[in-house]
């Protein structure tokens, strides 16, 4: 079985990993679908995506791992970490739920990664800022096409807008942590890397709300609950997925296909 990485938690590593991690653990969630959308356009749909999302994981673990210098590759930063060694936000490691809960949490990732990546852009590292210029035009499809269908299903059938509701009841709650300022953030916004997640909160509501206008839906009161896989403290879904996700590298250490 193969053991895990040390991992260096310097923040600049740790803040391409946590945009990283965003990418590849809602990728595997998408994937989940195929062969289990409600319609063949969406099944296909949602792997295209997913598939989207993972070649940006790619690029940022790959990232990550040459500035933190210890010769770890995308694979090896994607399967052979430990489960606290993962900065995703909870919100995207949550069970796919029902098509409701998926697209409505498509949006608002989708969201937050084309403001992310618009920074990005203009990030002092060269190599991120190329991997934002061609990720924006995927992030905007992603928004649209999630969007599109929160509308949908929110002004749509008494079935369908109930299924809405429950799922933004659901998801609002772990809003919070996506704009919870951090070193981290502070680290990578002083050094020109990239924006704090913070400074994207004003403009993330602001869409985020249109849509929600639009589909006449509320947006829920705020609560205390706040959730922390930003700093590796994750749900008790992401064991299960890590399992998943790991267990193939971990069984047979150094494969070729």
């Amino acid at each position: 079985m193969q053991a895990s990485i040390e991992l260096d938690r310097r923040p600049e590593v740790q803040y391409l990993l946590r945009l990283g991690d965003t990418c590849l653990i809602l990728a595997q969630r998408l994937g989940e679908w195929c062969g289990h959308a409600p319609i063949l356009e969406e099944d296909i749909a949602m792997s295209n995506m997913a598939l989207d999302l993972l070649g940006q994981a790619r690029a940022l673990l790959t990232r990550a791992g040459e500035i933190e210098g210890r010769a770890h590759d995308e694979d090896q930063l994607a399967f052979l970490r430990e489960e606290r060694d993962y900065f995703n936000p909870t919100l995207v490691e949550l069970p796919r739920g029902d098509f409701a809960f998926s697209v409505l949490r498509n949006a608002m990732v989708a969201t937050l990664l084309k403001l992310m990546w618009e920074r990005l852009e203009s990030s002092s590292d060269a190599e991120v800022a190329a991997i934002a210029g061609k990720a924006i035009k995927e992030a905007r499809y992603h928004q649209q096409h999630a969007a599109d269908w929160v509308v949908r299903l929110g002004d749509g059938t008494e079935e369908s807008r109930s299924r809405m509701e429950a799922a933004l009841a659901q998801l609002w709650r772990y809003v919070p942590e996506l704009f919870t300022a951090d070193a981290v953030d502070e680290a990578a916004r002083a050094s020109g890397l990239g924006p704090a997640w913070s400074d994207l909160r004003e403009a993330w509501f602001g869409e985020m709300g249109a849509v929600l206008d639009e589909a006449t839906l509320a947006i829920p009161a705020d609560t205390a609950f706040m959730s922390t896989g930003k700093r590796g403290v994750h749900s008790e879904h992401m064991g299960y997925i890590l399992a998943e996700m790991q267990h193939l590298q971990r069984a047979y250490p150094g494969g070729a296909w």
